[in-house]
């Protein structure tokens, strides 16, 4: 089996997409799917390139023991749309963002995140940052359900 390797795209690569990406590494690890997945995040602005993400983003995810500080934030790059199998838009306006970006040929390649979700029936992972002092847990709760549905699908397990 091939290597498949999976883009999480948000705005700044600072909440969401970096929380999808330190979540997918390490159930992959977990799970021993290291040489079939790999994964990476982008942000579909470069605002905050080379930044680490949000203190409260490394926090939600610390408690359940995932480290997101190694972690930097760059921008969506043209190449990314051939480089990767997967890019999955944490929400609607960035799903339309790529999807306008993408070479014609990788538009297939460009999906919503939420849609590989198992027990959740939303469509768009929200913004942590209107979410009060939860905010940040809920978006947790949303991308370990839809990493674990997306894992099940690439591994086959």
């Amino acid at each position: 089996m091939s290597l498949q390797r999976v883009l999480f795209v948000c705005t700044g690569n600072i909440c969401r997409s970096p929380t999808a990406d330190g979540v997918a590494r390490q159930m992959i690890a977990r799970l021993g799917l290291g040489r079939e997945i790999a994964v990476d995040s982008a942000g579909t602005t470069g605002y905050h390139a080379g930044e680490r993400p949000d203190p409260r983003a490394c926090a939600a995810a610390q408690k359940r023991g995932y480290d997101l500080r190694k972690l930097r934030a760059r921008r969506l790059e043209e190449r990314d749309f051939e480089r990767f199998d997967l890019l999955l838009a944490m929400d609607d306006g960035h799903l339309e963002i790529m999807q306008r970006k993408s070479p014609p040929e990788y538009l297939h390649k460009v999906q919503r995140f939420m849609d590989y979700a198992r027990h959740h029936d939303a469509r768009e992972v929200p913004d942590p940052y209107y979410g009060g002092d939860r905010g940040f847990d809920v978006v947790l709760d949303m991308i370990e359900d839809a990493v674990g549905g997306l894992l099940e699908r690439l591994g086959g397990r």
